[in-house]
């Protein structure tokens, strides 16, 4: 669609820069960088996950620039990113070796290794904090170390032992997975593709479709095999030595999901898999792109499809948030020229509407006169 670019005016747009500045800083004592970056974790770890770059700093930066807007806030921080050069591609992390910091598995109540709570709020009432309780006493206990525990085994080796859960499911090919940051969504799209596109989408999207997905719109029977969240190193191997090297360590969060599935002509009934990684601590996100992975996985195991979440190309074409806004907010640009030529249609329409009415009128009147003679 072409719309007409906004030309002069420069004063008034460097003042809305101004006034919108402004408004971002204050009263002078805003929030700093460390404060963003200590605070507001899990709003980093989405911009992170959105804007498909991993650095803290920089995405609680970008998330002081939007005032808080995570979605404007990925944004700039992808807009960032395909600035910057792409040295060498890390190897394929190994979350087997997590150093794990919570993993709970919803299936099994004792599991190698035990349940990790970690740093959650799923346990807790979710009452509101006025600001007007007591302060904790003194004598309160003092918050327990966060002590990584590497590696711990998969609850799903469990099912797997007895034949009762699927192989990981295939790529679709042998090759190495395209990269989607630097080529174009196609369909076809082959599960990394689709895997790609997920682990950087909207996650309200992500979470409607899951949701979605427990509502009947999808032939999904979930439960949380095992979700874990912790750091896990990133290596990579410089062309000069030739060996990898850890450069590094991110935190990402795990999400196996384990669907019922009752068995088709070649395959014996039998648990199947959906897959989520984001990263950051971000259950719900990894959580809710397992649901909608599974679901898109429907029409490969033979099942009925036709719910929103089982189309890959509605999913995949629908979740990048960044593309979204692109779209969308650009309706707020000057659209003089095309909305005069269809209001010129419009009105050309109705003329011709009440001419037509007329006409229709004016026959009427001759065939009543002729029915009167």
């Amino acid at each position: 669609m072409a719309f007409v670019a906004t030309k002069g005016g420069e004063d008034a747009i460097a003042a809305a820069h101004a006034w919108r500045a402004d408004r971002r800083r204050g009263d002078g004592e805003g929030c700093t960088l460390r404060q963003a970056t200590t605070s507001f974790g899990r709003a980093i770890d989405r911009v992170m996950a959105e804007g498909a770059l991993y650095d803290p700093d920089l995405a609680a930066r970008a998330l002081l620039q939007a005032e808080g807007d995570l979605v404007e806030a990925a944004f700039l921080l992808r807009s960032y990113r395909a600035t910057q050069p792409r040295l060498v591609d890390a190897r394929p992390i190994d979350t087997t070796a997590m150093r794990v910091q919570r993993r709970v598995s919803a299936i099994f109540k004792d599991v190698l290794g035990g349940q990790r709570l970690g740093p959650t709020a799923d346990y807790s009432h979710r009452l509101f904090d006025t600001g007007e309780t007591a302060p904790e006493s003194e004598s309160a206990p003092a918050p327990v170390a966060a002590e990584p525990v590497a590696p711990l085994p998969g609850a799903m080796g469990i099912l797997g032992g007895e034949t009762l859960l699927e192989a990981i499911p295939a790529a679709g090919h042998d090759a190495p997975p395209a990269d989607l940051t630097t080529m174009p969504l196609d369909f076809p799209a082959s599960r990394p593709i689709r895997l790609q596109a997920l682990a950087r989408g909207d996650e309200g999207f992500l979470l409607s479709l899951a949701y979605s997905t427990q509502r009947g719109y999808g032939n999904t029977h979930p439960f949380v095999g095992e979700l874990r969240m912790g750091e896990v190193a990133v290596s990579v191997v410089p062309p000069e030595l030739g060996f990898a090297i850890e450069i590094g360590d991110i935190v990402v969060t795990e999400c196996q999901m384990v669907n019922q599935f009752t068995g088709s002509k070649t395959v014996p009934p039998q648990f199947t898999r959906g897959y989520g990684l984001s990263v950051g601590h971000a259950d719900r996100r990894a959580m809710s792109m397992a649901l909608v992975e599974r679901a898109l996985r429907a029409d490969e195991l033979g099942e009925a499809t036709g719910s929103p979440a089982q189309d890959p190309e509605f999913v995949l074409s629908h979740c990048d948030n960044i593309q979204a806004t692109g779209f969308v907010e650009h309706l707020k640009l000057p659209h003089y020229v095309d909305f005069q030529s269809e209001l010129e249609i419009i009105r050309a329409i109705r003329r011709q509407a009440d001419e037509q009415r007329a006409e229709d009128g004016t026959d009427r009147k001759k065939e009543d006169g002729d029915d009167r003679v």
